[in-house]
């Protein structure tokens, strides 16, 4: 059986980058085995309140740590970054974590990418230009001098001159069988949003897919809210406030363009409807019961993500140490 590791979430969307290195500090003392980081242009809903820009926030978390894996959850290598740009800083960020680094990618977000001026592709074209955006990455990352015209990037000449001994391996986020048909062999790795069994045996029965379980070089990384908090109102009021945009599923969250249109569209979303979601208050059973599904699917790297930015120093000081032994323990 493949272990099973548990990361913590860099939320760019809820906090500065100086409390975001601050964070990764404190979240690999307490004995995270990963720190994952959102790429984003805007927040979710304006009550989160930051943005700032990952890869800047990675590089320093990069020096500022020692063992922790390093990864994007996820980056969108199309529209608002050209895949060259993508697989030079990618290489770059690889040499500062000292091999440490997982390029997570996926198709995106128009709450993101729209910022570009390029317009919102439907998700047919915009997993197209995923594939041929890992193409070119992975051509730049052998060194070579690479000369790419395809359908949608060109690259007349381009070289990544400084690159890691080993590579960046690649997890790509995927949702539904044509997607893992697709991307299933241009991965190293299976970045999933849903606690379903299903993925993996679609990826495993894929030609050209890495192996996942049974000794096989693939993981399967998955990203699950809580909010922790000792007072349980309190956190059902937070998580209601910053989160009740996870209500609506990845179908609807990909297409919105702005804070505005996700506050306009969870306006009706209840306190106790972020609540059946998201398990919030001081009972850490209770969170371990909602990550369970996850390694009983076949996960192996499960991120937590601790709603609220202002909740994080006392999340890491008082809950983080404990939730990890009781995750361990539970799954075996």
């Amino acid at each position: 059986m493949t272990d099973i590791r548990f990361g913590y979430t860099l939320m760019t969307e809820q906090a500065g980058p100086k409390e975001l290195v601050r964070f990764a500090v404190a979240a690999e003392e307490a004995g995270f085995d990963f720190e994952v980081s959102s790429d984003h242009y805007f927040p979710w809903l304006s009550a989160q309140g930051h943005s700032p820009y990952a890869w800047t926030v990675l590089g320093a978390v990069a020096h500022a740590t020692q063992r922790v894996g390093l990864m994007t959850y996820v980056t969108c290598p199309t529209m608002r970054y050209h895949p060259a740009v993508v697989a030079q800083k990618a290489a770059t960020l690889q040499i500062l974590a000292d091999g440490r680094f997982t390029l997570g990618l996926g198709s995106g977000e128009n709450l993101n990418e729209h910022v570009v001026g390029q317009g919102w592709p439907t998700v047919g074209t915009r997993q197209e230009m995923l594939a041929e955006a890992i193409e070119v990455i992975r051509a730049l990352h052998t060194g070579d001098l690479v000369e790419h015209r395809g359908e949608y990037f060109d690259v007349p000449s381009a070289r990544v001159w400084d690159l890691p001994e080993d590579g960046v391996e690649i997890a790509v986020a995927v949702g539904g069988e044509e997607a893992i048909a697709r991307f299933a062999p241009l991965a190293d790795h299976l970045i999933a949003t849903e606690p379903s069994s299903e993925y993996f045996e679609q990826w495993n029965a894929t030609d050209g897919a890495p192996r996942i379980g049974q000794g096989g070089p693939a993981r399967a990384i998955g990203q699950i809210p809580i909010c922790w908090d000792p007072d349980e109102q309190r956190a059902v009021e937070r998580a209601h406030e910053q989160f009740r945009w996870f209500a609506g599923g990845w179908a609807v969250n990909a297409d919105l363009p702005t804070t505005a249109g996700f506050a306009g569209a969870t306006q009706f979303v209840r306190p106790e409807d972020v609540a059946e979601q998201i398990p919030c208050g001081p009972d850490l059973d209770a969170i371990v019961e909602a990550v369970k599904p996850y390694w009983e699917a076949g996960f192996t790297d499960i991120a937590l993500v601790q709603v609220g930015g202002e909740s994080q120093d006392q999340f890491l000081a008082e809950c983080a140490e404990p939730l990890l032994d009781k995750l361990r323990t539970a799954a075996g």
